[in-house]
């Protein structure tokens, strides 16, 4: 059965504060994004990549396209009004069966081997997400008090969070609401439990201006 991923790349840009959305700043003279598809179709050639960009974006990725002989297949799919719009909007391309995975385009770095591991547990298990450990002392905050939190009990989520495809089609049937902040939060709501995977720290979303210096290290160092 062919793996299929979801790209979402609906982002403004606007924590970057720059006039270019963050999906399209260069790194090492290509876009972040096609550093996130390319890590992707290096993991599985045969895997269906959705792309999932803004409408008014589609022209400007084309011509980056040609002009950086770009040639990874994929197919794009117009974004939506918020995240959960542009992932279902995706969805309405993607197969009733195998496994679906949902990634940030802006998370180039995430690792083959994480990867590998949110697939087969999402086979085995239904659905699977790949969080790293806290590392920072964190307070639970209350009005204008506030209390240190048990750091050990928290964790943070990344992408890509992969599931089997009939589970998340039917959490895609849900109203929009936005106490869903991803997608593992649609699946636990319909009903279902999420597996967590070990990630990789590398694997950060690049969001603003030290996260992109953070990132050209990450490259400088491969």
């Amino acid at each position: 059965m062919k793996n299929t991923v979801i790209i979402v790349a609906g982002g403004k840009g606007l924590r970057m504060g720059s006039d270019l959305p963050k999906q399209f700043i260069p790194l090492q003279g290509r876009p972040v994004l096609m550093h996130t598809l390319g890590v992707f179709y290096q993991w599985d050639s045969a895997a269906d990549l959705l792309l999932v960009i803004p409408e008014e974006h589609e022209s400007y990725w084309k011509m980056l396209c040609r002009e950086l002989d770009f040639t990874i297949p994929h197919r794009m799919v117009y974004a939506g009004e918020t995240r959960f719009h542009s992932v279902r909007n995706g969805l309405r391309k993607a197969g009733e069966e195998g496994l679906i995975a949902v990634h940030d385009g802006v998370r180039p770095f995430v690792s083959y081997d994480v990867i590998s591991s949110c697939f087969t547990i999402a086979e085995a298990f239904g659905a699977a997400i790949p969080v790293i450990p806290m590392i920072e002392s964190v307070r639970e905050v209350n009005g204008g008090e506030s209390r240190p939190f048990d750091r050990n009990r928290l964790c943070i989520v990344q992408t890509p969070q992969v599931f089997r495809a009939n589970l998340l089609h039917r959490a895609y049937e849900q109203s929009y609401d936005d106490i869903f902040t991803d997608d593992a939060s649609l699946v636990e709501a319909s009903g279902h439990t999420i597996r967590l995977v070990d990630g990789n720290r590398e694997n950060i979303k690049i969001t603003t201006p030290m996260d992109l210096q953070y990132a050209k290290i990450i490259l400088e160092n491969r």
